[in-house]
């Protein structure tokens, strides 16, 4: 076969050659002026499989919500409509100004919101169990956590898509992948919460909650129970989220009603952190400071006590990824508990002396965790 008019024809040294100058110009013109347009099509479809996965997932969430609180909780027949309604709850932060008190402010605004949506899922069902509440209560947080994600994901991508605006859809696929990684990890967790399983987040209560066996165990705040032991010659008050609820109670105000009563020389945390790539799953790591997540109230709350009564706070966090730590507990984090608890006792043996009190909190959520 003889190739001498094809090399003819794409012949780098025949600059006169039109079919060679087509070859290479129209890309270069075709990328110019519609450049951006084509990325945004390659790019707009990645992001369309992406909410369409976030789409099942809230209307799965919604569908095992609704099958919850009919099913298991034999709900009044308008359960649905309200469930809509809670789905489209919105919280407003207040006004940030003025940074003074503001931290008051989220905290009132925050509990406001907890205190009715409890009372309106409660409404569904008054029969149901204080437990069960805070499933129900779980379950819709998770539902319109979901739904949520689902409108601003999708409200990012039709308006670069309306505006044909390639640069305003950049951010939106550089997060796409951790917003992915965090919805995926809510769906899973859902029958997890469901089942009052225990969550990856739960190690906190599980540690503490070990300590505190074969010990009488008292209320001391809302969803919160606290134990009193005695340990080498120290007073060692234990606190955790009332289990087997899906909860994780009130750590501050129980930490605050201790320091009413008897001030004790150091505090120690427990809590689920994230771990980083590379980092392995139940790898324990101590630090110093207030080991606990949320919304940063809580932890402004037990900083304030310690600062003011200056108390020391020493923290020991077992690391999990997103999904490990909202899905049912793995064994190797489980494993982890019975070690991480002779962790505390020499941590108190370092950091105490005989005669001396020790608080020890278990943070987290105490879904299928007893105490």
């Amino acid at each position: 076969m003889n190739f001498t008019s094809f090399d003819q024809l794409f012949s780098m040294s025949d600059d006169s050659n039109p079919i060679m100058m087509l070859v290479w110009i129209l890309p270069i013109v075709l990328f110019v002026f519609y450049g951006q347009r084509i990325q945004l099509f390659v790019t707009s479809s990645e992001i369309k499989k992406a909410i369409k996965k976030l789409d099942s997932f809230r209307d799965t969430s919604r569908t095992e919500l609704i099958n919850y609180i009919k099913n298991t909780l034999k709900a009044k027949d308008d359960s649905v409509k309200k469930i809509d309604r809670f789905l489209d709850y919105f919280t407003i932060m207040p006004v940030d100004m003025d940074p003074h008190g503001i931290v008051d402010k989220v905290h009132h605004i925050v509990r406001s919101r907890e205190d009715f949506t409890r009372l309106q899922v409660k409404s569904l069902s008054p029969e149901m169990t204080d437990i069960e509440l805070t499933k129900a209560q779980t379950l819709l947080e998770i539902a319109s956590s979901l739904q949520m994600i689902h409108k601003i994901v999708n409200h990012m991508f039709l308006t670069a898509k309306k505006q044909n605006n390639y640069p305003l859809i950049l951010p939106l696929q550089m997060i796409l992948p951790f917003i992915m990684e965090q919805a995926e990890a809510m769906k899973e967790a859902i029958s997890a919460f469901k089942a009052g399983q225990p969550v990856g987040d739960g190690i906190g209560p599980m540690i503490v909650g070990k300590m505190m066996l074969n010990n009488p165990k008292n209320p001391i705040a809302f969803q919160t129970v606290s134990s009193e032991i005695g340990f080498e010659g120290r007073k060692l008050f234990l606190l955790k989220a009332e289990g087997p609820g899906s909860t994780v109670g009130r750590p501050a105000d129980a930490l605050e009603i201790i320091i009413s009563k008897e001030k004790p020389d150091t505090i120690i945390m427990i809590d689920a952190a994230l771990k980083m790539e590379g980092e392995n799953s139940a790898s324990t790591a101590y630090g110093f400071g207030a080991a606990i997540g949320g919304i940063g109230t809580e932890r402004f709350q037990i900083e304030s006590i310690a600062t003011n009564n200056n108390i020391p706070i020493f923290s020991i966090v077992i690391k999990q990824s997103v999904k490990e730590a909202i899905t049912l507990m793995t064994k190797e984090i489980a494993d982890t508990a019975d070690d991480v608890c002779l962790q505390v006792y020499d941590m108190i043996r370092e950091n105490t002396k005989q005669g001396q009190s020790v608080v020890v909190i278990g943070v987290g959520n105490t879904s299928g965790v007893p105490q």
